[in-house]
This record gives structure tokens, C-alpha cells and sequence, in this order.
């Protein structure tokens, strides 16, 4: 799949594969083939190093950036699924279970939005957009990490909640002010890493946490930039302009305070060298792991309470 503004790259490398073709042993073929690839990777570094915040979503929406699945496979050994939210039934929107970390050993519960590897497996997971069966199960496993005195780590890849009639009539909000709630009060380590798109209160209920951290071309926002541009400007094909105001990316996040870091992706985005990737979030979430494991947890709840505390606050007497 190539994104729009990524044709100037795939069109150099046509030429480049065009002329590797034909150049056979002509030296001045050669010698072009070799310019092309310079300013092939010239072309690479500028544009993606300049992506506009619209750009950084659709890079966070490509479908073959890593999800959970990948995550899940690669970070853990053991990982042993829970379903069902003992209510209604199980929404495999979202996963999770106990996992065993190959980074550090750490013993956790692991909890993530599943979009789906295929396209069976996309419309069976609703693209990751959980219904309030899967937010319930997500309460769930929080209670059982505070059971059993295991850091909860969650990964964010979602659209928002189901924003359906049913999943309304159902307990949507209600589901999801649980979540947030547990979180609020688990005294064991919260982490929460955005690995793609973290969409509205779907996001947020799993984001509570000691740590956030995102990868440079994710997202987290309470509305999609297309939604926000057909509220705001009556028109969806805006939504790079709400995108732009609405500071989204994880670099306007961090310098507002509300995530902890920034995560390095690949050139071109996650999906060039998916094992880098997931492997850099597994380094990461051993050093937080690591440093918040000695943590008294209650000294951990009222740390996470002042640090929401703090967001959106304003000095007084500035100006």
C-alpha cells in the first residue's frame, strides 16, 4: 500500500528497478542507477522527516504496521488468553490474558486492541473497535492484575469504541468509566504504550497509567481528524486541517505533559522493519517495568492520580 504522499518515493523506485533491468553491464546505466538511489534517499529523509500530523495518522493506520498480535507473539512467552466478560459474551476486539515478558522476565498482564491480521480476521475483530462485552472484559483483567499484584501493560491500536446503536443501548460509556475507574485505583504498575491509533474514550481506557509512551508516527486524540472536520468545519475533507490544530502527534503530546516519550520508529514508518519496532517497545517497557517494580503501590496510585491532576493546568497569575 502506498500512501499519497509517498509517490515521489515509489516513483524512483520504479526507475531504479527499471534500469537495474536493463543496465546488464553498460557503465553509464550504472552510474545513473546509482544517482537514483542517492536521491532516492534523499527523497526518504525529507519527506519523512516533514509528515504532517495527517500524514503520521494515515502512516499510524497502514495496514501492515505491526499490531497486537505481532506485539503479543514477540514480547511474550506464555501468553495465556482470557475471554469473556462473564456478562454477555467475549469481544475479540480486545485481548489479553497473563504473559511472561522475554525482556526482563517481568510477569504481567497484558491487555490490547486486536485489529486483525487479514481481512476475515479484520471484520471478525470490528477493526479493533470494541463493543462494551470487550471493555467489560478489559475490567476484568485489571481486577485480576490487582489480585494477583501484576503490572498491567496495554497496547493501543484502536478507531475509538463501537459507536453503534446497540453498543450505546448496551452500556458503552458505562463499560468504558469502568475501565478507567479500575485503572485509577489498581495499586501494581500501569503502562500503556499507543502502538497506532488511539481514538477517543476506546483509547482512554486503556491510557490511565504510570507510564505512556507512543511511537513517533501514532496518535492519541479524542476524535478522529475526519469526524473532527465534519463537527467543526462541516466538511470531512478538512480533516488535515483539524489534524494540524488539534495536536495530536506524539511529539505536540509530549511537550503538552501527557505522555512520557517518544518512541523511534524505522524510516517510512513501523511497517518497513516491523521486528526493530516491536523490539524497541520491548526494550522500553523493561526499563519502566524495572524502575517501577519496588514502587509502594500506594505511593503508585496517588502518583497517578497527581499526574492526571496535572494535565490542562495553567499557573496562575501567568501574563
Amino acid at each position: 500500500m502506498i500512501l499519497d504522499f509517498e509517490r515521489p518515493i515509489k516513483d524512483l523506485e520504479d526507475r531504479i528497478s527499471e534500469l537495474s533491468r536493463l543496465a546488464g553491464e553498460s557503465s553509464e546505466l550504472q552510474s545513473e542507477i546509482s544517482h537514483l538511489e542517492e536521491a532516492l534517499q534523499t527523497a526518504k529523509r525529507r519527506i519523512y522527516a516533514n509528515l504532517t500530523p495527517y500524514q503520521r495518522v494515515q502512516v499510524a493506520r497502514h495496514p501492515e504496521r505491526p499490531n497486537f498480535r505481532a506485539y503479543r507473539d514477540a514480547l511474550t512467552e506464555d501468553f495465556y488468553e482470557l475471554s469473556g466478560d462473564r456478562l454477555s459474551g467475549d469481544d475479540p476486539a480486545v485481548r489479553g490474558g497473563f504473559a511472561h515478558l522475554r525482556h526482563g522476565g517481568h510477569s504481567v498482564v497484558l491487555v490490547g486492541h486486536d485489529k486483525g491480521a487479514d481481512v476475515k480476521s479484520r471484520v471478525e475483530s470490528n477493526f479493533g473497535m470494541a463493543h462494551p462485552a470487550g471493555y467489560r472484559k478489559v475490567k476484568r483483567l485489571y481486577e485480576l492484575a490487582e489480585r494477583f499484584e501484576l503490572p498491567v501493560v496495554a497496547l493501543v491500536d484502536t478507531p475509538g469504541a463501537f459507536a453503534g446503536k446497540k453498543a450505546e443501548e448496551e452500556g458503552q460509556a458505562w463499560a468504558i468509566s469502568g475501565d478507567l475507574m479500575a485503572l485509577a485505583r489498581a495499586p501494581v504498575p500501569v503502562l500503556s504504550v499507543v502502538i497506532g491509533e488511539g481514538g477517543s474514550g476506546g483509547a482512554l481506557a486503556m491510557c490511565v497509567a504510570d507510564y505512556v509512551g507512543m511511537l513517533e508516527n501514532s496518535y492519541l486524540s479524542v476524535i478522529a481528524p475526519e469526524a473532527c472536520a465534519s463537527i467543526i468545519f462541516r466538511d470531512s475533507g478538512r480533516a488535515a486541517e483539524a489534524a494540524e490544530a488539534m495536536k495530536i502527534t506524539a511529539r505536540d503530546l509530549k511537550e503538552h505533559g501527557i505522555i512520557d516519550e517518544v518512541l523511534s520508529e524505522p524510516l517510512g514508518g513501523a511497517h518497513q522493519e516491523p521486528e526493530d519496532t516491536v523490539e524497541a517497545v520491548g526494550r522500553s517497557l523493561d526499563r519502566v517495568l524495572s524502575g517501577l517494580s519496588d514502587t509502594d503501590p500506594a505511593a503508585l496510585v496517588e502518583s497517578r492520580h497527581e499526574r492526571y491532576r496535572r494535565i490542562g493546568t495553567h499557573a496562575a497569575g501567568v501574563g
